[in-house]
């Protein structure tokens, strides 16, 4: 499994983006699969995850509203579309997978594959 994220950017306050994660080994199948992001200085933080399964998506609370979460299981993607981008948006956003859905899906440490990382940068 060797995710790939893109989509990153420079972007002013109140605009949009949409990110991508595509598995280039085409080899994942599994349940989960998320975003998260981290700031300079800050932990890296929940943003969003869609179990297939369950065919759902969940969210932080501070994204609810402005950013939407989905799966092309075909092509074992995932996108991430922000709207109403906030200068607190600005992070590196990584997207992650895991085979299994785990209750505690916002938790980093219970994903077992990460992409590389896109910038996204928010000017006020």
């Amino acid at each position: 499994v060797q995710l790939q994220a893109s989509g990153g950017g420079l972007v002013q306050a109140e605009g949009s983006l949409r990110l991508a994660c595509a598995d280039s080994g085409r080899t994942f199948s599994g349940d989960a699969m998320a975003w998260f992001r981290q700031a300079p200085g800050k932990e890296r933080e929940f943003v969003a995850a869609f179990s297939k399964s369950r065919n759902r998506a969940y969210y932080a609370d501070s994204v609810k509203g402005r950013f939407t979460i989905s799966r092309d299981n075909a092509k074992n993607m995932v996108f991430l579309q922000m709207n109403s981008l906030k200068p607190e948006d600005t992070a590196e956003y990584y997207c992650a997978a895991r085979l299994h859905w785990n209750v505690q899906y916002y938790k980093a440490v219970h994903y077992t594959y990460w992409g590389q990382g896109t910038q996204v940068t928010v000017s006020s």
